[in-house]
């Protein structure tokens, strides 16, 4: 019913002053409850409840439990397991069933495997698994939640672990760790589990897998070239474009040093084809070195430390992959570049930040992209973040 109906209903109503009154303030109040919401506001309407996440801490050799608050995405710590030196945990992977918890340790070339309690707090659960290789770095689980795989990137390959779903236990598929070339870093898994990539910054290439069984094999022409730096990875949910942040790779237009190349993904054998106009990038800003894609596939954003053009917001062209700047972007707010995630349902921005020894968080607008801090940002950590993954 329009406003001027209500009113006007309201107003017809014969039953005496008082009760005309109570109806048109009542239908102004069910109006303006309806229709406020949606006039301007800058971010998401959030039905997320409240949930958490963990965030490891190199630092402090230690694994924090962080509350989110589903409607304002606001972060506050919680229990932090205990602290063990000379192991500098830094990927985090979590079983879809939330069951398990793996921090892949730097330092000492172990995976620790913590068990998730229902309030979310972890408990060391066995002795740590060596990693398979050293300099244990990135880790992330298959969509299925039956495999763990670590990248290595000193001795240049990605170890993958098979999980056992009741105890949590990883034991080494055959033929692991696979050879990853120099330096493999960040690592990625598509949605639908059939494809792997790494980034190899020495080199500025990107290493691609199929991945079926455990088993990882090279998809055609990989590695491939990407840009200088290259570390950062982000796919877009129906898997076609692949985004990576080239954190020192420069640019013969603009001087901003770093950019983003962007890649079809082949739904079939997982070959990389740069999308025309690749690499993209900003006119200011520098060293874009964690990128992620939101989950309705609109937005593309790279972040860099300080609080100088920071963000660098872009638009996905839905045909083509194709980015293009959001209006003033790239974007002056406190952020980092340890890591970037937008929580599934698309609500809430975070970013690592050394500077800030914690997590910065924005909503942002679902029609421009545009983000805002969240009351509070950046949330401590009390010290450096080395990455984030979210319960829900």
């Amino acid at each position: 019913m329009s406003f001027l109906r209500a009113a006007r209903a309201a107003l017809a109503d014969q039953h005496g002053v008082q009760r005309k009154s109570h109806l048109i303030f009542g239908t102004l109040a069910l109006l303006l409850a309806g229709f406020l919401p949606s006039c301007g506001g800058s971010s998401h309407p959030s039905t997320t409840p409240s949930h958490n996440a963990y965030v490891s801490l190199p630092g402090k050799g230690s694994v924090a439990l962080v509350h989110i608050d589903g409607a304002t995405g606001g972060l506050s710590l919680a229990a932090e397991t205990p602290q063990v030196e000379g192991t500098s945990p830094k990927g985090l992977a979590l079983l879809p069933s939330k069951k398990f918890l793996y921090a892949v340790n730097s330092a000492s070339a172990t995976i620790s495997i913590f068990s998730v309690a229902s309030d979310g707090t972890l408990t060391l659960s066995a002795t740590p698994t060596p990693e398979g290789g050293s300099g244990a770095d990135a880790a992330v689980i298959d969509p299925s939640g039956k495999y763990l795989l670590v990248t290595n990137n000193i001795s240049n390959g990605v170890s993958v672990f098979s999980i056992d779903s009741g105890s949590g236990a990883l034991s080494q598929v055959a033929g692991s760790p696979f050879y990853a070339n120099s330096d493999p870093s960040e690592i990625l898994i598509t949605p639908s589990g059939k494809f792997v990539y790494v980034t190899n910054p020495g080199t500025g290439m990107v290493t691609g897998f199929t991945f079926s069984n455990g088993v990882l094999n090279t998809v055609p022409n990989t590695p491939t070239l990407s840009g200088a730096g290259a570390i950062g990875l982000a796919v877009d949910s129906s898997e076609r474009f692949l985004y990576v942040a080239n954190a020192s790779a420069l640019n013969s237009v603009v001087p901003t040093v770093g950019n983003i190349s962007a890649f079809n993904i082949d739904s079939n054998t997982g070959a990389l084809t740069p999308i025309i106009g690749s690499p993209f990038t900003v006119s200011q800003g520098n060293g874009p070195t964690a990128i992620t894609v939101d989950p309705s596939g609109r937005f593309v954003y790279a972040v860099t430390s300080g609080t100088s053009y920071s963000i660098w917001g872009f638009a996905i062209t839905a045909t083509n992959g194709q980015l293009t700047p959001l209006t003033n972007s790239p974007f002056s707010q406190t952020a980092g570049g340890l890591f970037a995630l937008i929580d599934p349902s698309g609500n809430h921005l975070y970013v690592g930040s050394a500077a800030s020894n914690g997590v910065a968080g924005f909503t942002y607008d679902p029609s421009t992209g545009t983000p805002t801090a969240i009351a509070g940002s950046p949330f401590s950590t009390g010290s450096p973040p080395g990455k984030m993954v979210l319960s829900e």
